[in-house]
């Protein structure tokens, strides 16, 4: 697609989404319904007991989808107003894949207490929050303390959706190459939000040989960015072993990049175990060219675009997920276990495998109701 055509498709209508009303007003009757007095009753109820707002206020339906544009895609820190439209998309995303209501907000860049706060603030017109395109590592703690003062689910989609949907591929691979999942060795290039969250879910799920590889190198307990990355690095690098991407890669089942454009070569997969798995999943250009990837002796390959096979990308969870958590009030927290669920239920809709079909397509149907239910049961 032409950069003019995408230009174009926003300009024509102003965006891509614009709000609807439920009710209409044809006479004075239905004024004083849906405004005054009549819904001075609403506001008493709600004074009485605040969670009357979930049934009858658009607060029980609607997600927010809030970024402060300090980390858009692979375009880094851009600002606010220019990661409305990744938020705006997004929004587009949940209401068409999944009819959930999503509402886009940036806000202006802060300490973490200020961003914490306006999310805070805001947070009561809601049924849920989900974050998009913080900077590591003020996303993690932004997450944690917003988990800790909302009464509402908080999600960051790019260290959670990402996460998923590489579990559900990652299982599907192991399965088509013959890998046992729990042996696996996993090179994961990218220690950011998207890495540490993959990376750790991976460990939950089972695999526990996990090399975290970032602009520093192996990552290690002495050379860690931030107290994340260092905490994780005692968990899987106990002898606190240094080197390359290229080191790395010797003797690798499976490279995941979550990183930068052409960070790792054709000599560097030649170098990994049989049947190599590359999951190059840096938007919107990968770590490696796929067509490279394979020359260079590939069996599976993955990104994150729709232009080859196998997109490995959130989008194939967050609308299901939500669909279930607006329905769920009672989960505040998307834990470990939920999220292996989903990944094993995204997986298992894959029955037939082969190098270029290991994951579902993010526009088969089947893929909401499933994460729903999935939800809806736990």
């Amino acid at each position: 697609m032409e950069n003019s055509e995408v230009m174009e498709l926003h300009h024509k209508d102003i965006g891509l989404l614009e709000m609807n009303s439920l009710f209409h007003i044809k006479n004075k009757e239905d004024l004083s319904k849906a405004y005054t007095p009549g819904i001075s009753e609403i506001c008493k109820a709600i004074a009485s007991d605040e969670k009357v707002a979930d049934d009858e206020t658009i607060k029980g339906k609607v997600v927010a989808v809030i970024s402060d544009g300090s980390a858009v895609l692979g375009l880094g820190d851009i600002g606010s107003k220019a990661s409305l439209p990744v938020i705006e998309g997004k929004s587009l995303l949940y209401k068409e894949l999944a009819n959930v209501n999503a509402f886009p907000i940036c806000i202006r860049q802060g300490s973490i207490e200020e961003t914490v706060q306006t999310i805070y603030n805001i947070s009561g017109s809601f049924a849920a929050i989900h974050l998009e395109d913080f900077k590591a590592p003020e996303c993690f703690e932004i997450e944690e303390k917003l988990q800790e003062k909302c009464d509402i689910v908080v999600y960051h989609d790019d260290q959670h959706g990402t996460a998923i949907a590489l579990l559900a591929a990652m299982m599907n691979a192991c399965k088509l190459s013959r890998k046992k999942f729990e042996e696996i060795k996993v090179v994961m290039c990218g220690a950011g939000a998207s890495g540490l969250a993959s990376s750790k879910l991976l460990y939950d799920a089972g695999i526990h040989h996990i090399v975290l590889v970032d602009k520093q190198g192996i990552v290690n307990e002495n050379n860690a960015s931030n107290s994340y990355q260092k905490d994780f690095a005692k968990i899987v690098n106990p002898g606190n072993i240094s080197g390359s991407i290229h080191d790395a890669l010797k003797d690798a089942d499976v490279f995941v990049g979550l990183s930068d454009a052409n960070v790792i070569t054709g000599d560097d997969i030649k170098v990994m175990n049989d049947k190599p798995i590359v999951f190059a999943l840096a938007n919107p250009v990968p770590e490696i060219d796929p067509k490279l990837a394979k020359d260079s002796g590939a069996y599976i390959i993955g990104t994150g675009s729709g232009k080859y096979p196998n997109q490995v990308n959130n989008v194939l969870a967050f609308p299901g997920l939500f669909k279930g958590l607006l329905q769920r009030r009672d989960i505040k927290h998307v834990s470990s276990d939920l999220k292996i669920q989903i990944a094993k239920g995204i997986a298992n809709l894959t029955t037939s495998l082969d190098p270029e079909h290991i994951i579902v397509d993010v526009f088969d149907e089947r893929v909401v109701p499933t994460i729903e239910k999935i939800v809806l049961k736990y």
